[in-house]
């Protein structure tokens, strides 16, 4: 039964742990269908849904637009290259031409952090957050607590470190907030320039110290260097990163045997992971590709299924 209350999905601080727990469990549900030979279900039909992003996507986007027509939703694309900001269009006015064509729901990814909760107010439409800026990244955050469930049986009580470039790091917010709301415990890492200092008051843990971040732990989240988001040089080098928080396996040795290893992507490889780690055992990378559709489908389901 689709119990869900709110128009929009915008990020993970202002979700309940029973809203939440809805996603995945709803989730799990859809996750069926991927693996039928015919993947779609009639649930969507006669919905329209536009993707609408002003930053480069591949896997948000592409996992965004199957999960909408495995529901038979009828999709519409636009990227910001093609879209009519670049003859000077504002983003309120490209939205509400975009509502005036009687569109049901508008993924959005923009730079500016804020930017889907302004959508939000201004048109009728759902909206969901595919990626404000630095601020959140929620369907990451849902599949990243889906996989987490599906791989452990639980997320209360597992001990997840998250390691990397944490200040600049949507998916780093979305997870911490979900992962403390379903009963985890958070511990971020990183070097010091890239671990907010008031990073504690979100309830984590903070560390400087490789070691520290891998010990015990059962669930390892890689993060990319967001060097796109950076405006100053807020390390040496990549070479120096690597050295100091990029994983292989002889680092990984002191890491619990049954650990996962998770990665939002795109992958650095060799920098924050080595290959033989990015695709070893403990990998679960291509499984929160998988598991993304599902998540999706989920929340396109709960926002629109009462529509339909």
């Amino acid at each position: 039964m689709n119990n869900w209350k709110k128009k929009d999905l915008l990020g993970l601080e202002d979700l309940t742990v029973e809203e939440i727990k809805l996603i995945l469990d709803t989730s799990l549900v859809f996750k069926e269908i991927s693996t039928r030979p015919i993947k779609k279900v009639p649930t969507l039909r006669g919905q329209t849904v536009v993707s609408l992003f002003f930053e480069p996507s591949t896997r948000t986007k592409t996992s965004f637009e199957l999960a909408a027509k495995r529901l038979s939703a009828d999709v519409v694309s636009i990227v910001s290259d093609s879209s009519s900001t670049l003859k000077g269009e504002t983003f309120k006015d490209t939205a509400r031409n975009i509502e005036a064509m009687k569109v049901d729901t508008i993924i959005v990814r923009h730079s500016c952090v804020g930017a889907p909760h302004i959508l939000a107010k201004l048109i009728k439409p759902s909206v969901i957050n595919a990626g404000d800026g630095a601020h959140e990244h929620p369907t990451q955050g849902l599949l990243d607590l889906f996989t987490i469930r599906e791989k452990k049986g639980r997320i209360k009580g597992l001990k997840v470190s998250i390691i990397g470039d944490i200040a600049h790091s949507r998916v780093a917010r979305s997870d911490i907030w979900g992962l403390e709301k379903m009963g985890a415990e958070v511990t971020v890492c990183g070097p010091r320039t890239l671990v907010p200092p008031f990073i504690e008051k979100f309830g984590v843990k903070k560390t400087n110290v490789l070691d520290e971040a891998l010990r015990d732990a059962d669930v390892l989240i890689f993060l990319r260097m967001q060097l796109e988001r950076q405006t100053s040089d807020l390390f040496p080098s990549l070479r120096e990163y690597r050295a100091t928080f990029g994983v292989d396996k002889e680092k990984l040795k002191i890491a619990r045997k049954d650990v996962l290893i998770m990665h939002p992507g795109p992958i650095n490889r060799g920098i924050e992971l080595s290959p033989d780690v990015a695709d070893g055992e403990y990998s679960v990378i291509l499984d929160q590709v998988t598991n993304g559709i599902a998540v999706r489908m989920a929340v396109l389901y709960l926002l629109l299924g009462k529509k339909g």
